[in-house]
């Protein structure tokens, strides 16, 4: 089958003819449609995950439909079409899968980090962590929902009941979940880099209730905001953002590091709270909220031999919405 391959980070992907994957007991292998190209799998290519498994095929939001079960499967038939997200499986042994915590599990496998993914024809997923997907998506308009949506619901969740919420980075998460919390009845109040003001008129079509640069403060006091952008400057100016009692959430699996601040901005009973990996219950929610929520996808598509392409255009932030490539 045709793939990108990462043989050594920081040298960019290799397009490769390899050997088709054979599901191995508990998995499924499975004809990708589609694959989101997440900014994980930009921080792991450039460098700043340390320790993937090498040679290695990215990409860990996949859609796809089975092609073929391997032994112990039970929950899926042939021709089921399936998204992959980023965690892979757990041990269900230690001290954190027992207590529910599986997104913390010490022994976890990833997608397209510890085990291959989804920059290829061809990929293998254990049964149970894979998800059935909404009707109403095209394979492509579904796949940024496998991480960008995941991680994303996530993190709001851990807004609580928060009625106005900030967005600092508004790529492929914020614009899902700009458009759930719309939904759901908050204010969102978008933050982009200084002067884009193309991204800013985006947010604000999808339903943003105000928008501007990260450098800004917003209008009036948030009750939590979430960090979507790899920046660590960021999270005092999000502590300046929000109301006493504030949350705020760091998204990403990787931020570059947090200057000091004034106790200040933290007094006041303001949280910070980052979030690691997701879980099965995350998929199986965010997957309802998907199926009835009017959620509009903006995509690029690129085929599979563009990988390279899609990556360097997500890393200068020229993507509106998500970067897809299709096999």
């Amino acid at each position: 089958m045709d793939a990108m391959v990462l043989e050594k980070q920081e040298q960019g992907l290799k397009h490769r003819s390899v050997p088709r994957p054979e599901p191995s007991e508990g998995q499924v292998l499975i004809r990708i449609e589609a694959c989101g190209v997440c900014r994980t799998d930009l921080h792991i290519i450039d460098g700043e995950l340390e320790r993937p498994k090498l040679p290695l095929i990215p990409g860990h939001e996949i859609i796809g439909r089975i092609e073929e079960t391997g032994p112990g499967t039970r929950r899926f038939e042939p021709g089921t079409r399936v998204g992959v997200p980023w965690l892979a499986r757990t041990c269900g042994r230690c001290k954190y899968c027992q207590k529910g915590l599986e997104n913390l599990c010490d022994n976890a496998y990833f997608t397209g980090y510890t085990i291959d993914g989804g920059y290829a024809e061809y990929c293998c997923a254990f049964e149970d962590f894979i998800f059935p997907i909404p009707k109403g998506y095209t394979s492509p308009k579904a796949a940024p929902l496998m991480c960008a949506g995941l991680i994303g619901y996530r993190s709001y969740s851990m807004t609580e009941n928060a009625e106005t919420i900030g967005l600092y980075g508004f790529g492929a998460s914020a614009h899902i979940i700009c458009q759930v919390a719309v939904h759901q009845g908050r204010q969102v109040f978008a933050f982009t880099r200084d002067g884009d003001k193309e991204k800013q008129q985006f947010a604000m079509d999808l339903g943003a209730y105000w928008a501007g640069g990260s450098g800004t403060l917003p209008p009036h006091p948030l009750d939590a905001a979430i960090i979507f952008a790899p920046a660590g400057h960021l999270l005092p100016q999000a502590l300046r953002a929000v109301d006493k009692g504030g949350r705020v959430i760091c998204a990403g699996i990787y931020m570059s590091d947090i200057p000091g601040f004034p106790y200040s901005l933290l007094w006041e009973e303001r949280h910070v709270k980052s979030v690691a990996n997701l879980t099965r219950r995350d998929g199986n929610e965010f997957m309802k909220i998907a199926d009835c929520t009017p959620i509009e996808l903006h995509i690029t598509t690129f085929p599979l031999k563009e990988a390279n392409g899609a990556l360097d255009a997500l890393r200068r932030g020229c993507i509106k919405g998500a970067a897809v490539l299709v096999p």
